[in-house]
């Protein structure tokens, strides 16, 4: 599975992937970095601006409806968003989808409360093309990329997101 989404992440081809970032691919941030700046339309017309939430914690997470990590990890990342976004903590799901495939997208996150985006319709988005996916990212409060989580046939895992972002947050 893992081979087959960064196959198909790698199909949008260079050309492509520097027309919706603006930048060269493969530059997505390292933990430590300062967040790259994100704009970007949510399925539901309104904007997600990485800036403007200065002072939560973020996940940013990159996925596709044909990816089964992606898929399979998508239920872990709402849970944990649903038990702490009171705390201060917010969540986009990125989706790679071609945009002829929108509708499935948002067949797919009806079932999640988080928003979601295509990457595709991306304004700015400094965290380049995603080499492979799923990937995902961990900001804090103060903007930098704290944890950054690469594909694997499981997906991200609630230890991996309890580790990296519990600390992080505000206490309820």
């Amino acid at each position: 599975m893992r081979a087959l989404c960064r196959r198909a992440t790698l199909a949008l081809g260079p050309a492509v992937a520097a027309a919706i970032i603006g930048r060269a691919a493969g530059a997505s941030p390292m933990p430590g970095d300062t967040a790259p700046p994100l704009v970007i339309p949510q399925l539901n017309g309104q904007t997600f601006d990485l800036a403007a939430l200065r002072g939560r914690v973020v996940i940013v997470n990159f996925w596709a409806t044909w990816c089964a990590p992606c898929r399979k990890e998508m239920p872990t990342l709402e849970a944990f968003y649903r038990q702490h976004h009171t705390q201060g903590l917010e969540l986009i799901g990125i989706s790679a989808d071609r945009p002829r495939d929108r509708d499935d997208v948002i067949k797919v996150m009806r079932s999640f409360s988080y928003p979601a985006a295509m990457l595709r319709e991306a304004k700015v988005n400094g965290f380049g093309a995603p080499d492979a996916i799923p990937v995902t990212y961990v900001i804090d409060g103060a903007g930098k990329v704290r944890a950054r989580f690469r594909p694997d046939n499981n997906g991200v895992a609630e230890r991996d997101l309890g580790d990296s972002v519990l600390p992080l947050l505000r206490p309820n």
